[in-house]
């Protein structure tokens, strides 16, 4: 019973609606600027561009701009590489292998860099979207809209310098160089994406279910978090919060609303998703399904009704592996954490 209460605990507040308020504005504006002059079909690489403002939530100015840079050119590599597949008319399997590659260096980039949030969720997402769409406008022309948008994100990040009250001092933040140790560490958990990603992939794309990127993207959800216990619980989050967020998305999509609506839809649930992700993982998922669904929606139409089910297939597949991963790595290594 005490289990079942701590579920529904909702973690306090520490003024999340100031990054929720950024990252709606730095999707919303973007997306609004392509529906302003037809040009939605870039819309994913404005979405994924604009993943950059997610990182660095709750850092000085400072910090936040270097490491938003860092977390910008990730992204911005990733999304290049998943233009490069769709353009060269690759195959599923070859979308797996590329994946997993990223699942591997996101998590080898974020850790060598100490990004929040940590790991290659977001990059693995921009590449498979990315690469599973077929018939996309010119690599030139995704790229622009990402780098841009990856920009105005960087400035939206320094916009509250503007009000003295939220002007944090222009210092650098010294740290301590990773330890050998802790070096080590990064580089075991990005095999651990790179194998939980493949795995995922590899089943999804086996069952012959459409996009499999989405298998691997919940694969690697476990594999965050300070103990076994809340790493396992991230994976049942993901799996119950989707079944949640599938009934939101339905709902939306059968409405089929017009592109204005889509876009304001967008930044709302961006804003509720990093009010709550934080706080309840399984509630953000409410927003963040829709979310992720509906951005992808936007470039490249697909039925509602499959759309949905390899969605919430993917997510347990996914969700069961990075769980297992995490298991087995626990009982490798009897001294991990647990709590």
């Amino acid at each position: 019973m005490q289990r079942v209460t701590e579920y529904f605990r909702m973690q306090p507040g520490h003024n999340d609606h100031h990054p929720a308020l950024r990252t709606a504005v730095g999707v919303g504006v973007p997306l609004l600027t392509l529906l302003l002059v037809g040009r939605l079909d870039l819309a994913v690489f404005a979405a994924f561009g604009a993943f950059t403002g997610i990182y660095s939530r709750n850092t000085h100015h400072r910090s936040r701009l270097r490491e938003q840079t860092l977390a910008g050119g990730l992204l911005l590599v990733f999304i290049f590489a998943g233009q490069i597949t769709s353009h060269s008319n690759a195959g599923p399997w070859v979308i797996v292998a590329g994946a997993s590659v990223v699942s591997g260096l996101g998590a080898l980039g974020t850790g060598l860099g100490r990004l929040r949030p940590a790991g290659s969720l977001f990059h693995i997402f921009a590449y498979g979207a990315i690469a599973s769409i077929p018939h996309q406008a010119p690599i030139w022309q995704g790229m622009l809209v990402a780098i841009i948008v990856v920009v105005f994100n960087l400035f939206v990040g320094l916009s509250t310098r503007l009000i003295p009250s939220r002007r944090t001092p222009w210092v650098a933040k010294v740290r301590e160089p990773l330890t050998a140790k802790g070096r080590r560490t990064v580089y075991l958990e990005s095999a651990q994406y790179f194998v939980a990603a493949a795995v995922a992939g590899s089943i999804a794309t086996a069952m012959g279910i459409g996009h499999n990127y989405w298998a691997m993207v919940a694969a690697v959800v476990p594999l965050v978090g300070a103990t076994v216990n809340h790493r396992v619980e991230r994976g049942l989050n993901r799996i119950l919060g989707t079944a949640a967020g599938l009934l939101v998305t339905a709902a939306i999509l059968l409405a089929d609303p017009a592109p204005w609506a889509m876009v304001l839809l967008i930044a709302v649930l961006q804003f509720a998703a990093e009010m709550y992700v934080l706080r309840h993982y399984a509630l953000a998922q409410i927003f963040i399904t829709p979310l992720a669904l509906i951005s992808t929606e936007l470039a490249h139409h697909s039925e509602p009704g499959p759309l949905i089910t390899d969605r919430a297939v993917e997510t347990f597949i996914g969700a069961v592996v990075g769980i297992v991963v995490v298991v087995t790595m626990h009982y490798r290594r009897p001294t991990a954490t647990v709590a």
